[in-house]
């Protein structure tokens, strides 16, 4: 199979509110200011502005087109986010496995793709959303204290991994479109975090991480680790 590599872009759903709204506001703001008699070089600095915001609040609901470049899934974890590893370390999870579990965690900036993909094949077996603060995505804090949204998948092989969606500083909305019982498949979405967020996975101990701290990663598209 051929990789897609993001070249060919849509707008993500979640944005069609925001971007209305958006352009409504500019549309008010500059139109006056086109329509006066006395409009002068200043309404052009405020059109530029409001290009600007424009192009970014576009540039940010962007939904890239994307593949995983092989057939090969069996026992391979797919990245299902978009930013920079901030965390790999074993730790003590309490929210559902209640052992041990590798975490690695992922965080988007406010110029990542913030759509999340699904990182293996199998089945959807909880979904949970946990209220919480608003502390900046990059705090180890985050993973705990945030507003965050939990899923576990069972992989086809009976293997079992957990992600967290947290919301950001700035992040309000996390979104998860998956339920229990739904299929996981890499190359599907699972959902969408609105502004600066996180992702964590929890991987049995015994899984292969293949990434690195502070390493770039692109969300179905880099092996993220392979399970035992």
């Amino acid at each position: 199979m051929a990789a897609n590599n993001g070249k060919r872009t849509k707008i993500n759903p979640e944005g069609k509110q925001t971007l209305i709204l958006v352009a409504l506001i500019l549309l008010c703001i500059n139109l006056p200011l086109f329509l006066t008699p006395a409009y002068g070089w200043w309404s052009y600095v405020v059109l530029g502005i409001s290009l600007f915001f424009a192009w970014f609040f576009l540039f940010f609901f962007r939904n890239p087109v994307r593949r995983f470049p092989s057939d090969d899934v069996q026992d391979v974890v797919v990245t299902p986010a978009d930013g920079t590893i901030v965390a790999i370390e074993e730790v003590d999870e309490t929210d559902y496995f209640q052992d041990r579990r590798i975490v690695v965690s992922i965080f988007m900036s406010v110029f990542s793709v913030h759509a999340n993909w699904f990182p293996v094949n199998g089945t959807v077996t909880k979904v949970e959303h946990q209220d919480g603060n608003f502390y900046a995505a990059f705090k180890p804090k985050a993973s705990t204290e945030n507003e965050r949204s939990l899923v576990v998948i069972k992989t086809d092989d009976g293997k079992e991994i957990m992600l967290r969606q947290i919301a950001g500083a700035l992040a309000r909305r996390v979104v998860t479109y998956c339920k229990p019982g739904d299929k996981s498949r890499i190359n599907e979405h699972l959902g969408f975090i609105k502004f600066g967020s996180r992702v964590d996975i929890f991987l049995p101990v015994d899984s292969l991480v293949c990434v690195k701290l502070n390493q770039k990663v692109k969300a179905d598209i880099t092996v993220l680790a392979k399970l035992s």
